[in-house]
Formats: C-alpha cells, sequence, structure tokens
C-alpha cells in the first residue's frame, strides 16, 4: 500500500510545535535543564471551586451518556458571563453554541462556510489553525498584512475590489496570538461597516479576553453595534480559567452562522462530558475575582521577562494582553534558527515566528507559562547566549 495524503493536507506545514518540542526532547536527553517558554498552555491552575464541581459530577454514575451539545446551564452561564465581563446580551438559545475548545470551532468553521474557490481573509502573521481550516475546505486564503507601523491591524482599504467580490469570511483576532495588539472600538466599528458593504462573515477570536493588562478595556467584538449582523466571536476557558485540558470553549454572535456551524458539528460530536459542561458553567458564573487575580500574575510575569531581557541588550515592547511576548530577534539571525539554537545553546525553547506568516519571520513568540523565576532565569540565558553569539561575531571579523 502506497498511501499519500490529500493535496489539502499537503498544504498544511508539519506542526512546528511538536518540532520544537523534539528538539527540547534531544536536548533534555543530553542532560540539558530546558525552560519551555513554546507553546501557551496554562501553567496555572483551575480555580478550586471549578475542580471541586468536576469531581462532584464525575462522581455521579448517571452523568457519562452523551450530551449531545451543551446542556441549557452552559449555554446560560455563556450568555450571564457576556453580560457581566463585556455588556453583551445574547440569545442563548440561538446565539451561543458550545465547542471542545475554540480551536474546535475554528476548524471546522471554514468547512462549514466556504465552498472551493471562496475568498477569506486571514491575518498575516496569525494563529495557523485559521489558515489550515481554510486550505481544509478548499477556500482561498488571501493574507491581511499586521504591521507594527498601523498598530498590527489589517489595511482594509487596500484590500482590491476584485477579491473582496469573492470573499465570504474574513477572520480578525485581539488580543491576538502571535502578535498580542489590542484594537479599539473605532476599529471595530470600521471592520462592521466594511463587513456589511462586502457581505462578509467576521470571525472574531477572542480566546485571550481575559489577559488583558495595564487597565486597558476587554472589548468584545459583540459589544459593537452591528457586530451581530455581520459576525461570530469565539471564546474558550482553556486560558481563562486554565481548562485546557477540558477542551470546552463557545462561539456567540450572528444566529445563521451558528446554527449552520451547529449543524455541521452534529455529525462529528456527542456532545462534552457532563461533567466538564458543569465546571464550566461554575467557573462562568463566578464572582470573578479569580480573573482578577491571575491577570496581575501575568502582568508581573511580563514585566520580570521583559525586564530580563532588557539586560541583555534585547529590547522587547510590553505585551499589553494574552500570555505571549511577540519579540523581533536581534539581527543576524532567522526565526527557526535563533529557536533552535536557543534550545540547544540555552535550554529556553520559544516559537520561531515564521510558523505563523512569512510576516512573522524575524519574530519569535515566547510564552510566559513559567513562574516568575524561571521567567527571570530563561532571560539570563538568553543574555549570555546573545552575548556570546556577539562574541562570535566579532571575533570573526
Amino acid at each position: 500500500m502506497n498511501l499519500v495524503a490529500a493535496e489539502k493536507v499537503k498544504k498544511m506545514s508539519a506542526s512546528i510545535f511538536q518540532e520544537v518540542a523534539n528538539r527540547k526532547l534531544e536536548a533534555i536527553k543530553k542532560g540539558k535543564d530546558v525552560i519551555d517558554l513554546s507553546v501557551g498552555s496554562p501553567d496555572f491552575s483551575p480555580p478550586q471551586f471549578v475542580i471541586d464541581t468536576l469531581i462532584d459530577y464525575a462522581g455521579d454514575p448517571s452523568k457519562y451518556g452523551y450530551t449531545l451539545t451543551g446542556i441549557p446551564e452552559f449555554n446560560n452561564a455563556v450568555g450571564y458571563f457576556y453580560q457581566q465581563r463585556y455588556g453583551v446580551e445574547l440569545n442563548s438559545d440561538t446565539e451561543v453554541l458550545q465547542l471542545m475548545g475554540s480551536q474546535d470551532g475554528l476548524a471546522h468553521l471554514a468547512t462549514a462556510i466556504i465552498n472551493p474557490g471562496d475568498y477569506v481573509l486571514v491575518p498575516n502573521p496569525g494563529y495557523p489553525i485559521y489558515e489550515a481550516s481554510v486550505n481544509i475546505a478548499g477556500g482561498i486564503i488571501y493574507p491581511m498584512p499586521l504591521l507594527a507601523e498601523n498598530n498590527f491591524q489589517p489595511m482594509l482599504a487596500e484590500i482590491p475590489t476584485e477579491i473582496l467580490e469573492k470573499t465570504k469570511m474574513m477572520i480578525i483576532s485581539y488580543p491576538g496570538n502571535p502578535v498580542t495588539a489590542l484594537a479599539d472600538q473605532a476599529f471595530f466599528e470600521k471592520v462592521v461597516a466594511f463587513a456589511k458593504q462586502h457581505d462578509i462573515l467576521v470571525v472574531h477570536d477572542f480566546a485571550y479576553s481575559e489577559l488583558i493588562f495595564d487597565e486597558n478595556p476587554q472589548l468584545s467584538f459583540m459589544s459593537v453595534p452591528g457586530a451581530k449582523e455581520v459576525g461570530i466571536e469565539f471564546n474558550s476557558l482553556s486560558k481563562t480559567f486554565n481548562m485546557a485540558g477540558c477542551r470546552i470553549g463557545y462561539v456567540v454572535g450572528n444566529e445563521q452562522a451558528i446554527d449552520i456551524l451547529s449543524s455541521f458539528k452534529s455529525h462529528i460530536d456527542y456532545g462534552i462530558f457532563y461533567p466538564i459542561q458543569m465546571a464550566a458553567v461554575k467557573a462562568l458564573t463566578s464572582d470573578f475575582s479569580f480573573l482578577q487575580t491571575q491577570v496581575k500574575e501575568y502582568e508581573h510575569r511580563r514585566d520580570v521577562l521583559i525586564s530580563g531581557l532588557e539586560k541583555s541588550g534585547w529590547q522587547v515592547p510590553k505585551s499589553p494582553a494574552t500570555m505571549f511576548v511577540w519579540a523581533r530577534i536581534p539581527t543576524g539571525w532567522k526565526s527557526r534558527d535563533f529557536a533552535f539554537e536557543l534550545i540547544d545553546q540555552a535550554g529556553v525553547a520559544v516559537i520561531p515566528g515564521d510558523v505563523f506568516g512569512d510576516l512573522g519571520e524575524g519574530y519569535v513568540r515566547i510564552a510566559m507559562v513559567q513562574p516568575p523565576e524561571r521567567l527571570s532565569q530563561a532571560a539570563k540565558r538568553i543574555q549570555d547566549f546573545l552575548l556570546e553569539f556577539a562574541l562570535k561575531n566579532y571575533l570573526s571579523k
């Protein structure tokens, strides 16, 4: 038998996350202590009340059947959370859909919405599932450059009319991954007007909605007038409540889009384990003091990491949000070379920026998923690595 991957699968690059993990394991086998700042999996635990709820319901033998979809308590909890945190009113019956994590929904959405030949506007740099999902659906990607000089916002007016005539969907994410920029009300209003003008579905990835620093506002795309008419918003409990392994999230907004995705998913899965759903309900309806404490802890980690990198002469902007730092690497390096050498020589694992699109070349993404003391140690190792690199360059001249 000689099996060959489908053409749409061939378009998908190998997972850099696995490549980095393999490189890390090789370094560990050689006796190196590796500080892993690559994958954005929280090292914090869920709140104890979430764990207790999961344990309580897992002890009930009657809760092990199919749930088929989100239970009413879950959909109502999402509605409560959105009203309390973002001032958004949702119809829990028609404007909320449970997902096995936001990536699950993002991966399936294009297949449910896009026909071969349809264009999708995708941020560059952008999270890999955006592009991969369009390739799987047979759609055509039109990259939207996110440049520092434009506050990492796409220049919508520069997209050719002939492309927009064939465009069915656009994906945006604020705060984003890997680019950690924030959007303001004016930008979102521009997006709504743009989508209405060109009849485009807006897909907003809002997975880092509760990791916003320095008292910046938490702005849901759904809070903008007209957003529900043109868009949907993905969110998750993975980062917000450290429930990444539970695989539970949701999408809210436009009823038509949610109905289409719901119909598609009914052929794929049979719902999330009831105890996990109830643990999520508990999280979404808590008093939210946990979230206030957690964001301060991430903010402190960011400051520790940034100040440590500054000591090496590596000037990196402070992330306004998320669990990541998006850092332009020192001159003289390619992203992958820098990331792999950093593992091999310094014992620090980060993700090269080129995996997020060609405009990610020259950057690395650093995840703040270690305690402050380990982040400080990582910064010191990077400092020594850069000094050694500079010395080698000097001696070679």
